[in-house]
């Protein structure tokens, strides 16, 4: 967002400034200069509101009608009370102090947040909620853990309390009433989706990409869900990979970007959800499945594995068709999430011996994360004789 630039007003015309961190109208009339205060943040949505105010005050100058006590051009919440310091604004709509603060932080989110949870709380704000202040704090909470799944009732308290603590910033409310409540809700481990473990056995993984092979509707997808079972790689980081990312001796694999759903539709962001970037070494049969669908004329910048419209592939329809419709089809095998490709790569690799350092480092894990999560799924307890 581009800052006022400081500069001496000329009659009639009001600029916008910055003083106390608020947005500040100056200008002069009369041989008079002119200083009210907004009491807003600086934000694209506060701009607009502080451009509108400029131009309502030049009109007024223009025809004679302005009002010297300023009176007039002073925000509903600050006529109570007029002082040179700033004054807490108690915000009775909890919507439009949500909305201030995306527009404050709309530029340091990714765009799978903004298509996501943002859009989500805001649906959740301006729509669901029965009661809308931010003086509700504890009939929200109760509506939340009455209406939503834990986890979703906790991502939402979490971003309610941020969202209040920056209205305390900003002097915008007085306190936050929210603050600790995401805290007491406990969410069941099944509800995580890194750490509801459900491995396939490798019987299982085995008859799945067989079923994908001989499948006349999603045979195409066969290689990605062989190639998720092979790397326990997160499917958003499997269909973000380019032919670029894969060297050209087929020894190894760069993840570095992630397929993600933004506002505007699935889009490609640089990073990982715990890193940067990682390499992955490519053995003798995940080489081979490589080499078998790099077609001749393939250039760096083409997707490994594309939809068959030369897109991205969206995780969530195949999910949803290709891998419910396979596994509903397999006799003995229980539905689990498409997710559960990792977990079996990594519970099957701890099985084979493969240290836990090594696995972390494969996949995007800490050792902690391994050793907390898999090492007790992946091997027998086995009480010896004494």
């Amino acid at each position: 967002m581009s800052k006022p630039t400081p500069q001496k007003s000329s009659k009639g015309t009001v600029q916008i400034k910055i003083s106390n961190d608020r947005l500040q109208l100056v200008f002069r009339i009369a041989g008079k200069r002119y200083y009210l205060s907004t009491g807003f943040t600086d934000s694209v949505a506060n701009r607009k509101v502080a451009e509108m105010k400029a131009r309502q005050i030049e009109l007024d100058i223009m025809s004679g009608n302005f009002d010297p006590t300023l009176t007039k051009y002073k925000p509903e919440a600050l006529l109570a009370k007029v002082t040179p310091s700033i004054t807490p604004i108690v915000a009775t709509s909890l919507a439009d102090l949500w909305e201030s603060y995306v527009e404050f932080k709309r530029s340091s989110l990714s765009p799978s947040t903004l298509a996501k949870d943002i859009k989500r709380i805001s649906r959740c704000l301006d729509i669901e909620l029965p009661v809308k202040s931010v003086n509700d704090a504890i009939v929200i909470r109760d509506w939340l853990i009455a209406n939503k799944t834990p986890n979703t009732c906790k991502r939402i308290l979490t971003q309610i309390s941020a969202c209040c603590d920056w209205g305390v910033k900003s002097n915008l409310i007085e306190k936050n009433p929210f603050e600790d409540m995401a805290g007491d809700i406990k969410i069941p481990k099944g509800e995580k989706e890194e750490t509801d473990i459900n491995a396939f056995t490798q019987e299982e993984r085995d008859r799945i990409i067989k079923a994908f092979k001989q499948n006349r509707y999603y045979k195409d997808y066969a290689s990605l869900i062989e190639f998720l079972f092979m790397t326990g790689c997160r499917p958003s980081e499997a269909i973000a990979l380019q032919w670029q990312h894969i060297s050209k001796d087929f020894r190894f694999i760069r993840f570095e970007q992630a397929v993600v759903v933004s506002e505007s539709g699935l889009v490609c962001k640089r990073g990982l959800k715990t890193q940067k970037k990682r390499s992955f070494p490519i053995n003798k049969s995940l080489g081979e499945l490589l080499k078998s669908i790099k077609l001749a004329g393939i250039e760096d910048e083409d997707k490994v594995f594309p939809s068959k419209e030369g897109m991205w592939i969206d995780v969530h329809n195949l999910t949803n068709r290709g891998w419910k419709a396979i596994l509903e089809n397999l006799d003995g095998i229980e539905y689990r999430k498409l997710y559960q490709t990792r977990h079996t790569f990594i519970t099957l690799a701890l099985r084979n011996g493969m240290d836990v350092k090594d696995v972390a480092k494969l996949v995007g894990n800490s050792p902690e994360v391994i050793y907390r999560h898999y090492v007790g799924y992946s091997r027998e307890i086995v009480v010896p004789d004494f």
